[in-house]
């Protein structure tokens, strides 16, 4: 015969529960570091998806595959869903794996599940940022370690937001020969011209004297009449002052939309982990 509980015995039991919660973390770091770790690996899995998708749709030839400003649309679509989607999940594993709060106020579950949401967001993307970082830098230690090649590779305009290749093609074209010398040796010629160039990008100006030395320089280089290298200069700085903020504009936007997606990010996680938490507490015990 089962024995009953006074209502003095249920109390202490109650009192004893909730000062042993009170001394508990109110964050169950093993549920956030999981979420977390599904949520990095959502983002890589679905990023590498985004890229072999975006590799084959774009192609080479004119007026064939889709075009630059599609691809970019898509580029940002894809980007949000990506963090709807890992966001979303691992926020709702970290809800419904964390720790169940029995004594806990209602208001307090809701904040302490979004505070578990927003940590999965916020360490998943410290995962995924030290993933990216150590890639790239592992890629671009071995492009440093690489011979380099003076007619094919560039430095780039240092501090401008233009890529090696274009910078190497627009030297290249104020550097060139008529007919074409393959065999010229002309790279303190073209570091030089790249950093007046770097200065007068910056300075949004070309200087008349910075003008007349270039001009100067590259006909000693090319052969041209002085009037003749003195407007390929110019077509040539016009043509990177428009590279340049291109690429800005670019840049702009990216991160612009890519602040917009992570705050979704953001939000995905946190609502997800309440939806998992509230799924949590409606198991009963066996």
């Amino acid at each position: 015969m089962a024995q009953s509980i006074s209502s003095d015995d249920l109390s202490n039991v109650r009192r004893d529960f909730t000062i042993t919660e009170a001394y508990a973390s109110g964050v169950s770091w093993a549920a956030v570091i999981a979420g977390a770790f599904v949520t990095a690996a959502l983002w890589l899995i679905l990023l590498t998806l985004g890229v072999g998708i975006g590799l084959s749709v774009v192609s080479p030839w004119s007026q064939v595959g889709v075009s630059a400003a599609g691809i970019g649309v898509a580029a940002i679509v894809w980007m949000i869903v990506v963090q709807f989607i890992a966001s979303s999940m691992g926020g709702y594993l970290a809800g419904r794996l964390r720790t169940r709060w029995a004594t806990i106020h209602t208001d307090e579950v809701y904040f302490r599940d979004t505070a578990h949401g927003f940590l999965v967001w916020a360490v998943g993307l410290v995962i995924t940022a030290v993933f990216v970082t150590s890639a790239a830098t592992s890629i671009m230690g071995r492009s440093a370690q690489s011979p380099p090649n003076s007619m094919a590779q560039s430095r780039g305009i240092a501090g401008l937001p233009t890529t090696p290749e274009t910078t190497g093609y627009l030297l290249d074209r104020l550097f060139r020969t008529d007919p074409p010398n393959p065999n010229r040796n002309n790279a303190l010629a073209r570091a030089e011209a790249e950093l007046i160039l770097a200065n007068a990008v910056r300075q949004k100006n070309l200087l008349p004297e910075d003008r007349i030395y270039l001009a100067r320089l590259v006909a000693s280089q090319t052969g041209l009449r002085e009037s003749d290298a003195e407007n390929q200069v110019s077509i040539v700085f016009l043509r990177l002052q428009q590279v340049t903020e291109t690429a800005r504009s670019t840049i702009a936007r990216s991160s612009l939309w890519l602040f917009i997606a992570l705050l979704i990010g953001a939000f995905c996680a946190s609502f997800a982990a309440t939806l998992g938490g509230r799924e949590r507490d409606r198991v009963q015990p066996a």
